[in-house]
């Protein structure tokens, strides 16, 4: 039996490594696409927030009509892995002007919906005790297939942009069908038995809910805008210290895939020091990383890169950790619409922050635009040491 579930476990890492490679295809080959299509430098903010709008508008359809609690987890996955790499792969047919690339990067965020979430959904069908370990197994393939098109972009001297694309929408229809054919409902499965709309704002009543997803929604203000700006933290650094010689693509890859170790280590550390406790220290330190990064550039080569490193570990770090307490705090029959409609509201978020950080970096590019990012954390923080207090304060009562 701990075999088997061994198996599907590592079968749903694998297929949402392969699936998630979408999430950043297009960031990956911006440069050759700003000579194909033309583009200025907003660019990359722009395709980065068309993917989230896409996942925001995917969530709340998927949660609105509980379509993850009401038909079969793995056929929904299945069927959204195969739309998100025709959508993926629609950028080779659109025409060359921005507008047509972020209706496909829109395209292929709303099929992710179906594909991140509800592979949460999937192992928490599955797995009830060590639900924060196997959730770390899950957002780590989440991470490494979010890094991987970074790679991939390094070996485009070799690949072009479409073949990219192509890779990336492969492995995504390949994720899908693993799926599919080898992971079936799990023994915790609950389906929902008919279309409950309120139930989307009646799970927010829930006190330990709410401080899970609050902290949920903090982590999330930072994560993607820091994913996204990767690349631009390197270059920028490029700029300042012109003698040295950095490799952008591979480093973006390191760091933002290195915190695929973090979730997995933060999974075995929950199950020492509490999943909220470990989830708050990560948070905590990620919002120190933000608060310093404006000292980081004025760093020899390999303390800024340790620094960037560390925060890629702890950005992501509290995600599995943040997912396993809104899963538990949940109820059972509409696990997958509260998982999915945390996940909508916290992408939402990140909009808010890149295209914030996208606008001081075309307006007002200093080393202290990455300020903005504390925002998350601290807050998040700030909301969990309340709810904690008055929860002391009631058992008190």
């Amino acid at each position: 039996m701990k075999n088997n579930k061994r198996l599907i476990l590592a079968i749903i890492v694998i297929a949402q490594f392969f699936c998630t490679s979408l999430w950043f295809a297009g960031n990956a080959i911006i440069a050759d696409l700003a000579k194909d299509f033309k583009l200025n430098e907003a660019a990359l903010g722009h395709i980065t927030s068309a993917v989230q709008f896409g996942f925001i508008v995917g969530t709340l359809t998927y949660a609105t009509l509980m379509i993850a609690d009401r038909s079969s987890p793995s056929l929904v996955f299945f069927i959204s892995a195969f739309l998100g790499a025709v959508s993926n792969l629609g950028i080779l047919l659109s025409r060359p002007e921005l507008n047509s690339l972020l209706v496909f990067r829109f395209l292929t965020g709303f099929f992710l919906a179906g594909i991140y979430p509800v592979g949460m959904k999937i192992a928490a069908d599955h797995f009830d005790k060590g639900l924060s370990k196997a959730l770390g197994f899950l957002v780590g393939a989440l991470v490494t297939g979010t890094a991987f098109p970074h790679l991939l972009k390094n070996f485009t001297t070799m690949l072009s942009w479409k073949t990219v694309l192509m890779i990336t929408s492969g492995l995504s229809v390949l994720g899908g069908t693993l799926i599919l054919l080898l992971v079936p409902n799990g023994p915790y499965l609950k389906k929902a038995q008919a279309l409950h709309l309120m139930a989307v704002f009646n799970i927010f009543r829930n006190k330990p809910f709410r401080s899970a997803a609050f902290g949920y929604f903090g982590h999330m203000w930072e994560l993607y805008a820091f994913w996204a700006f990767v690349p631009v933290l390197l270059n920028t650094y490029k700029e300042w210290h012109t003698d040295e010689n950095i490799n952008v693509p591979v480093l973006s890859f390191i760091i933002i895939a290195f915190g695929g170790v973090a979730c997995i280590l933060s999974g075995f550390l929950s199950k020492i020091y509490g999943v909220k406790k470990t989830a708050f220290t990560a948070l905590f330190l990620s919002g120190c990383c933000c608060l310093l990064s404006p000292l980081a550039f004025y760093f020899s080569l390999i303390p800024f890169l340790a620094f960037l490193l560390f925060w890629g570990l702890v950005v992501i770090a509290d995600s599995p950790l943040f997912s396993t307490l809104v899963a538990q705090n949940a109820p059972v029959q509409i696990k997958g619409t509260a998982i999915t409609i945390v996940t909508c509201i916290g992408f939402s978020l990140t909009i808010v922050s890149i295209e914030l950080l996208n606008y001081f970096f075309r307006y007002q590019n200093t080393q202290y635009i990455y300020l903005i990012l504390a925002f998350g954390p601290l807050s998040g923080l700030f909301y969990m040491f309340l709810s904690k207090r008055k929860t002391k304060n009631n058992e008190q009562v």
